[in-house]
């Protein structure tokens, strides 16, 4: 049996894992894979994985190859092995190509995963029910190690069925139970495909909107379409509580204030124009009643004269206001 420890994986999990730990077995290349917050984990689940593994093959581990990292060199780890009659097999220091099997299976696990991140804009969080997808296929999936035959095939001589593959992170259409709904509401929701269960007959569906995974065989896919996650973000962040203010509100009470600022900008240089219409016009009106003055000093004067003089006073004519 070969194992390796990849890692640490940045970011880490939902669930804080950052070590993705790997079995493969020598003759079928059949792989499991755990995930660990620490590799002082790895003792824990080599352990879990020795009890499945000789169940299931019916026969005890006879060798197990691994690097000589102190995950794997700790002495509850050797003193275990040796009750238990396994032969370790340790890498010479600084050569991780001795431990090629497990190396290279890792390293297209992750080639895989990142690339399934990559073009479904997931976000990493989600790298271990990608490594888990990963695994799924490739243990159903013919290799060069093993000739015409599947790995799955190979360790369990039963040859596995594709049927229910579908496409990662694609949109699912998960049905409703007649319990959980009324009449009126919707006999579906929609969800998004991580990874086949391993404990039950049916799919792991995750709502990117209420954060929630479910397991259900009851699914429609629509395998060419994936989710808008920048949408889902967003709509994670609006808050529909009573005690919440609501974002579109807030939106619209911002461009209502701009828009008050905007009319009184407006109507204050209205004022001033009015204020510099008015003083031209005081200033032209003022004008005229000075020029109207001097105009009736002098008929006066005139008047003056004439009446002086014993004269008839000649009959002039005064000029109207608005002249």
């Amino acid at each position: 049996m070969h194992s390796h420890i990849c890692g640490p994986v940045t970011p880490e999990s939902n669930s804080g894992k950052r070590y993705p730990i790997t079995f493969i077995d020598d003759f079928s290349r059949k792989c499991w894979v755990y995930f660990i917050s620490a590799k002082s984990e790895a003792f824990i689940m080599f352990k879990k994985f020795k009890s499945i593994a000789e169940k299931k093959a019916g026969s005890s581990m006879g060798c197990l190859r691994t690097n000589r990292g102190g995950e794997f060199t700790s002495k509850d780890f050797n003193e275990y092995c040796f009750l238990n009659g396994i032969k370790r097999q340790l890498t010479a220091i600084y050569t991780p190509h001795q431990n090629g099997v497990a190396k290279r299976k890792n390293r297209t696990i992750m080639n895989l995963v990142r690339s399934m991140l990559s073009e479904k804009h997931i976000p990493r969080e989600f790298w271990p029910e990608a490594v888990n997808w990963c695994v799924h296929v490739l243990n159903r999936s013919p290799t060069l190690a093993v000739k015409d035959l599947a790995l799955k095939e190979a360790w369990s001589c039963v040859k596995p069925s594709v049927e229910y593959f579908r496409v990662f992170s694609c949109i699912g259409h998960v049905h409703i139970p007649n319990m959980k709904r009324t009449k009126l509401d919707s006999r579906s929701s929609n969800y998004v495909l991580l990874v086949v269960s391993e404990e039950t007959k049916g799919y792991r569906m995750y709502n990117p909107i209420t954060k929630k995974i479910v397991i259900s065989r009851d699914v429609i896919f629509e395998e060419n379409e994936v989710w808008d996650w920048t949408e889902g973000d967003i709509n994670l962040l609006l808050k529909w509580g009573d005690d919440e203010f609501d974002v579109a509100e807030e939106f619209e009470a911002e461009i209502e204030e701009q828009d008050q600022e905007q009319f009184e900008e407006q109507e204050q240089e209205q004022h001033e124009v009015n204020n510099s219409s008015v003083a031209s016009s005081s200033n032209s009106s003022s004008t005229n009643s000075t020029e109207e003055n001097v105009s009736n000093q002098h008929v006066a004067a005139e008047h003056n004269q004439l009446t002086d003089a014993n004269q008839p006073a000649a009959r002039i004519q005064r000029p109207p206001y608005w002249m």
